[in-house]
């Protein structure tokens, strides 16, 4: 059953955070301790990486909630975007070790910049090694708000074995995979616990001015009144509440909980900060579209607004069928959905991601996070020739499934060509097409579109003249080849004068010029040249638009192999973002790939982080993401797109030409 037996609206959560922070155990504990434990490898080092959002139903202390557990690699951050557009709360998970607070920074910004409100959970707490202030410290200068430590971790025999919890000043003791037990606050921290708590109330009392009066006449606040400011604050957006724990041994998830339940928003208050009328009907937005099997075509939609039955009208389709994620990826059939549930909408054909959905007509677009741009791209080809139809099917699937996914068929390789977000994420995409279409794919490095052009003028004679019985073949020309400035293509000019060649003729001669370039000396397209027929001749019977472009494809082909052909590659402006301690290294990358540095400044709206242009050979693009990942923690990343033709000297070409 939907809802909640108290009458209060679901509410939903998303867990966000690096690769390797444990989130998915964090999740997988979560769910443990609201009683519905999620099917999991009995080995956790047998649980695969996620590379999609996972979505579980609780019930914790009567309240319903969705729990949705985003991918941490960069490389699936567009879910993880379209997971907050929806959710009331984040929680933002990351290990206790200062040197991989930069790992956090950007989904801080992008938490702070949507207005999601947002807590800090310092999992892997078991594993601190020197100050838990230092990795807040840390933490801090990548977050606008200010990080409020709500836990105090206790530290008995060089291992942490409980917390303070500051607003109750009650101390814990953790038990592995049990909830904790209360014990007495330790004498030599009293100290350290007042000051903390010091620190806490003066943060919460910089917006409220009832409590910086209390401050100011040293004056203690009670628990009531410190719970009360850390809600507002946080859903203000004016302070980041953190709690520690160890997910793995279940510690600090109880306490994690009860944060949850008492400042999470509900529905409706997460349905005004998005500026989502609560007058009106029935209101859902679409934020995961996938295929599965039997059930066919589901969107994942979160209801802002009025319930939804099954078998009604949205958006002009029919639905067909209201499903809930239980443990694991069981799906359970619901007669309806109401306001704040999150679930998952049978057979809405026609309704893309994102999309807002409604029993009253189409309504107004929502807002909704766009797909970053592509920095990685391969080629896709099918073993079997008679598979073809079906990766095309396959591949319009995808791409509705994931709008980070592009496809493009180069007319000048010949290839259809992926584009997303990096190697692991293409590679789960052909596998998983692979699986669920049954095909036999192959892929390559893209190949590079180069081109050709030519230095110098030449004039060129060619001459056709057959006899094989009957009428025969005559043509002749007399054509001017030119180079044209870069980017000017391709110009045919006629200046025969006297009718030395007939006007009929002459369109012959200028299609055979166009079709001559489509493959040069080097064996590729030629661009920017001007063909210009000067003279020639003709016979009155033996003369034809075959034979004049015969004897212009001759000429062609011998004037373009005297005129000093060169080969051209493409050239893309790169925009490569970095945080500034990276700079000088994305830029040593850039120079080393023949890149040529043409400045670099502080990145807009980004604080400490820089966006350095330069001009780049596509061929030094294929893994140029990998690379920039691996020297910037992850956190690098580029945009670009074509600038111009160059000349590519010899040598420089790369394998995988068309």
């Amino acid at each position: 059953m939907s809802g909640n037996p108290n009458g209060r609206t679901p509410r939903s959560v998303a867990l966000v955070g690096p690769y390797s922070s444990g989130k998915s155990t964090l999740f997988d504990a979560l769910m443990d301790a609201a009683g519905s434990p999620p099917k999991r490898p009995a080995d956790p080092r047998n649980r695969p990486a996620t590379a999609e959002i996972r979505l579980g139903h609780c019930s914790f202390l009567g309240d319903a909630w969705s729990i949705l557990d985003c991918p941490g690699s960069i490389e699936f951050a567009h879910e993880t975007d379209a997971a907050l557009a929806m959710v009331d709360l984040a929680v933002v998970v990351c290990e206790p070790v200062p040197g991989k607070a930069l790992t956090v920074a950007p989904l801080l910004k992008k938490l702070a910049d949507a207005g999601v409100p947002h807590m800090v959970f310092v999992n892997k707490i078991d594993t601190l090694e020197g100050s838990v202030a230092d990795t807040i410290a840390a933490l801090q200068a990548h977050a606008k708000s200010p990080l409020v430590l709500r836990q105090v971790p206790i530290v008995e025999n060089n291992r942490v074995g409980g917390y303070v919890d500051l607003m109750s000043e009650r101390a814990y003791r953790y038990r592995k995979g049990q909830p904790s037990e209360l014990m007495q606050i330790p004498a030599a921290m009293l100290e350290e616990e007042q000051a903390a708590l010091g620190k806490l109330v003066e943060t919460l009392a910089d917006h409220d001015d009832a409590l910086l009066e209390k401050v100011l006449e040293d004056m203690k606040p009670t628990p009531e009144e410190l719970y009360r400011d850390m809600r507002k604050d946080l859903l203000a957006g004016n302070a980041i509440e953190v709690l520690i724990g160890s997910a793995e041994n279940l510690n600090g998830v109880q306490r994690l909980w009860k944060a949850l339940r008492h400042d999470t928003p509900g529905a409706v208050e997460t349905a005004a900060r998005k500026g989502i009328d609560p007058a009106g009907p029935p209101l859902a937005q679409v934020f995961k579209t996938v295929y599965a099997g039997h059930t066919g075509k589901l969107s994942y939609a979160r209801i802002w607004r009025g319930g939804i039955e099954d078998g009604a009208m949205l958006n002009g389709t029919r639905l067909g069928g209201i499903y809930r994620m239980g443990n694991g990826a069981d799906l359970t059939k619901m007669p309806q959905a109401v306001a704040g549930d999150v679930v998952a909408l049978g057979r809405l054909d026609g309704v893309a991601t994102g999309a807002a959905i409604s029993t009253g007509g189409v309504p107004a677009a929502l807002a909704f996070p766009p797909p970053p741009p592509p920095v990685y791209a391969m080629a896709v080809h099918t073993t079997d020739r008679g598979d073809d139809v079906k990766l095309f099917g396959a591949l319009q699937k995808s791409t509705e499934e994931d709008a980070t996914l592009t496809v493009q068929h180069d007319a000048d390789t010949g290839e259809t060509v992926l584009c997303g977000q990096g190697e692991i994420h293409l590679l789960t995409t052909v596998a998983r097409m692979a699986k669920n279409f049954g095909l036999k794919l192959r892929t390559d490095t893209p190949k590079i579109a180069y081109k050709e052009t030519i230095r110098t003028a030449v004039l060129e004679h060619g001459r056709l003249k057959r006899q094989t019985g009957g009428h025969g073949q005559f043509a002749d020309v007399k054509i001017g080849v030119a180079p044209r400035p870069r980017g000017a293509g391709f110009e045919f000019v006629d200046k025969v004068v006297g009718g030395a060649v007939p006007r009929s003729f002459i369109p012959a001669v200028g299609e055979a010029a166009a079709e001559a370039t489509r493959k040069g000396p080097f064996g590729y397209p030629v661009v920017d040249i001007a063909v210009t027929l000067m003279d020639g001749g003709f016979h009155a019977v033996d003369s034809s638009d075959m034979a004049f472009k015969t004897a212009t494809h001759q000429a062609m082909k011998e004037a373009l192999a005297k005129a000093d052909p060169i080969l051209l590659e493409p050239i893309d402006r790169v925009t490569v973002s970095v945080p500034n301690a990276f700079t000088a290294r994305a830029q040593r990358l850039l120079t080393g790939r023949r890149g040529q540095i043409l400045g670099y400044a502080e990145r807009t709206d980004w604080p400490g982080w820089d966006d350095v242009e330069a001009l780049l050979p596509e061929a030094e693009m294929h893994d140029l993401i990998v690379e920039l990942r691996s020297l910037t923690q992850g956190l690098g990343t580029y945009r670009c797109r074509f600038d111009r033709l160059a000349e590519c000297r010899e040598g420089e070409a790369r394998r995988g030409a068309a």
